[in-house]
């Protein structure tokens, strides 16, 4: 089937070429790490493959008509050439994290080429003993969810896996993509090869379940818009509620950015927190993350009693079907980030009370829709809009659930995964959250000239973390004590005289021992509660609450 010469753009994605703006450029930066170098002509094979020829929106220019009024279109480029895309640079001595997240500031903080199609490929040599991928494609492309699915049809479940051919090549039992190449090594003998593949075949289903339960659940959302429920009402409440507090992360951009992540985090510690202290594995990351904002305005003097400002979370509104094409669809939700509350365990509750609060709302489809309608609207309009909406928050929070298990790209196993999302709306902070073979990585994108040090906020995140993490280990060992009283109690029994039909008895019930709340800190949190963090030594209340 030919191609078409020239296709317009959705009014969504044409809502995100108009976005762009030299002090916010609207562009999806991911970055993965590896401890072996890759081999180019491998990789070139592969994008060639799987990436250009698999998906026609990576050889097509937007053209923007010089009338207003007139809707931008691809175009396939006359002149594509993969090797234009795809540049191979070295990093400077050290070559560590540091030296990475440099250049992948200097990388996010520059514009691409509009005359050609809107996206790059670096390959950095020199990190570590491995090298690593930064890859940079404009939002009008594909949304998040969907460029997920692009990467995992890059990637292999094992570093033996042949070289892709072109696609006419391809035999049937191959299939597509990821899921294609997993059912294909259910021929071969070996059963871990069965088991991967086991893993692999619902992993597009798993993605979009795990993402219901990380940010909201879209068939909900559908089904309420498709009734008409509260659709408008959440749509008036989007654009006429009021705009967020002034912190220091309002103000005038510039056109350099910083991005930052984390060391890797292991999930099952998620998990262990909220196990012990509630919620869901998104709540408690997001709970931290409002932790470690709170650490940095106190970090630069500023105030945070009272404080509380809106994260914009994407949500994923594309079915199972739709997650390998391409194009914008998702709505947004307005998440209110409790600031002011210093008690890790009190945030958690409030985070979680609000996240499901969000759950049940319509709000994220109404935000499709304004996006939707922004597209057919002259641009400087639209621009006025996006200046209204921008004022309702102060940050972009996404979060995207990954496999499970390890990727193979080119042979080399793929050791991180990070990704960054443009600040729609003239925000300066972009906060993202990715796992990946059960490790957690968090990264920051904040805008130069108001956070210059993004860094911070991610060191004042593991400290949020380990934090927690002491409340796990108190559970543990509180039950340790509890089980080794048990124990005790059990030997102390005398041993029971052999009884009779006459004489047998029911014996009485055993009591049990409640933890005593002596341990606890006394203070009473903003709601009401007693606080659950442990009391100093030297104490009635803990670190925080002494201090107060």
């Amino acid at each position: 089937m030919p191609e078409s010469l020239t296709e317009p753009l959705s009014n969504v994605d044409a809502a995100w070429l108009r976005m762009e703006h030299p002090t916010n450029l609207m562009m999806i930066s991911g970055i993965m790490t590896f401890d072996r170098p890759i081999d180019m002509a491998h990789l070139k094979a592969i994008f060639q493959h799987r990436f250009v020829d698999k998906y026609v929106r990576f050889r097509q220019r937007v053209v923007q008509p010089r009338l207003s009024l007139k809707t931008a279109y691809w175009e396939l480029d006359p002149n594509f050439d993969l090797n234009a895309h795809i540049h191979h640079v070295a990093l400077p001595a050290p070559g560590d994290r540091a030296a990475l997240q440099e250049l992948a500031s200097d990388l996010t903080s520059t514009p691409l080429d509009f005359s050609r199609p809107l996206w790059q490929m670096h390959y950095i040599e020199n990190y570590e003993e491995g090298c690593a991928l930064l890859m940079r494609l404009h939002h009008c492309i594909a949304d998040g969810m969907a460029l997920l699915g692009v990467l995992l049809s890059l990637t292999d479940l094992s570093p033996d896996s042949p070289w892709p051919k072109p696609a006419d090549e391809e035999t049937a039992e191959s299939g597509e993509g990821l899921l294609g190449r997993a059912w294909h090594t259910i021929t071969k003998p070996a059963s871990t090869a069965v088991n991967v593949a086991k893993q692999a075949a619902g992993l597009t289903g798993r993605l979009l379940q795990e993402g219901r339960d990380t940010i909201s659940n879209p068939s909900r959302i559908l089904e309420l818009a498709e009734q008409g429920r509260d659709l408008s009402l959440s749509a008036g409440r989007l654009v006429l509620r009021l705009p967020d507090p002034p912190t220091m992360f309002k103000g005038q951009l510039g056109v350099s950015k910083k991005v930052s992540w984390t060391t890797p985090l292991p999930l099952d510690d998620i998990k262990a927190i909220k196990t012990v202290a509630g919620g869901t594995v998104n709540d408690v990351l997001v709970s931290i993350l409002t932790g470690a904002l709170r650490r940095y305005l106190l970090s630069q003097n500023q105030r945070v009693e009272g404080i509380e400002f809106r994260a914009a979370i994407p949500v994923n509104l594309r079915s199972p079907e739709e997650m390998e094409t391409m194009g914008n669809k998702f709505g947004l939700v307005f998440l209110t980030m409790p600031i002011s509350i210093a008690d890790s365990v009190e945030r958690l509750h409030v985070v979680r009370e609000r996240m499901t609060a969000l759950k049940n709302s319509p709000e994220a489809f109404a935000a499709f829709g304004i996006l939707n309608a922004l597209g057919m609207t002259p641009a400087d309009i639209q621009s006025e809009v996006v200046k209204i909406i921008g004022a309702k928050a102060t940050a972009v929070l996404t979060n995207v659930p990954g496999p499970r298990f390890p990727l193979y790209l080119a042979g080399q196993r793929v050791r991180s995964i990070m990704f960054w999302v443009p600040q729609s709306g003239r925000l300066s902070l972009g906060l993202s959250i990715i796992t990946y073979a059960n490790k957690v990585f968090v990264g920051i994108c904040a805008d130069a000239n108001l956070v210059p040090d993004s860094k911070t906020i991610t060191h004042f995140f593991i400290e949020e973390y380990e934090e927690m993490m002491q409340l796990v280990d108190q559970a543990k060992t509180l039950d340790d004590l509890l089980a080794q009283v048990a124990a005790a109690e059990e030997q102390a029994q005398p041993e029971p005289e052999a009884a009779t039909a006459d004489t047998a008895e029911t014996p009485p019930a055993k009591a049990t021992t409640a933890p005593t709340s002596s341990t606890r800190c006394q203070a009473t949190t903003q709601t009401g509660r007693q606080c659950r963090n442990s009391a100093q030594a030297d104490s009635n209340y803990c670190h925080i609450h002494k201090k107060a």
